[in-house]
């Protein structure tokens, strides 16, 4: 799969290619190939279990308002020259919720002006989106959409540039469960060294 340097569906009967076309699907449409840099996907349809691990890229850093645009502070405003609209909508949301709706001005879609407040000299490091923060939530979901549908019990982990899931109908032995997690993230490593 493109944007993946390893990837593979481990199913004990047939599906696995219906696996890897649905995966494939679903990272694509949730724009998380950038992100993911392997996964594995253990199916056991006789217990049944679905288990997936991942390794994870390093997110991209937090978007402050100057990454959004200029920003000039002169006579007691601020006027924030907009660069880049794609976080225009979450810096906004960011400055009324610190400065006050009727103190943010937008006469256009380029222009955001900032008066009859006290303008923070940190403005521009204020941090407009942080990419980490919705990562495991969108990873997660993500995964949620590859596994099969009825499975409840559900074990999640993230952290240290990993992430692993494990979902079942069944109560899932936890012993069992790390065993075949860290035999894939074995099997990952090896083949990404």
């Amino acid at each position: 799969m493109a944007g993946l340097d390893y990837f593979e569906v481990e199913c004990t009967e047939d599906g696995s290619d219906n696996y890897i076309k649905v995966a494939t699907t679903v990272l694509q449409d949730h724009n998380l190939l950038g992100i993911v840099e392997g996964l594995h996907i253990y199916i056991d349809p006789q217990y049944p279990l679905f288990v997936a691990a991942g390794f994870i890229r390093p997110p991209r850093s937090v978007i402050k308002i100057s990454d959004v645009g200029n920003v000039l502070l002169q006579d007691g405003q601020a006027t924030i020259a907009v660069g880049d609209e794609t976080y225009l909508a979450a810096m906004l949301k960011i400055l009324w919720q610190k400065l006050g709706h009727d103190n943010v001005d937008q006469p256009d879609r380029f222009t955001v002006i900032i008066k009859n407040t006290q303008i923070p000299k940190d403005i521009r490091d204020w941090v407009v989106v942080d990419p980490a923060e919705s990562l495991f939530k969108d990873l997660i979901y993500a995964i949620q959409v590859i596994a099969p549908e009825g499975f409840k019990v559900r074990r999640e982990n993230y952290g240290k540039n990993r992430f692993s899931y494990a979902a079942s109908e069944n109560t899932l032995p936890a012993a069992d469960v790390e065993k075949i997690i860290a035999d894939r993230f074995a099997r990952m490593e090896e083949a990404l060294k």
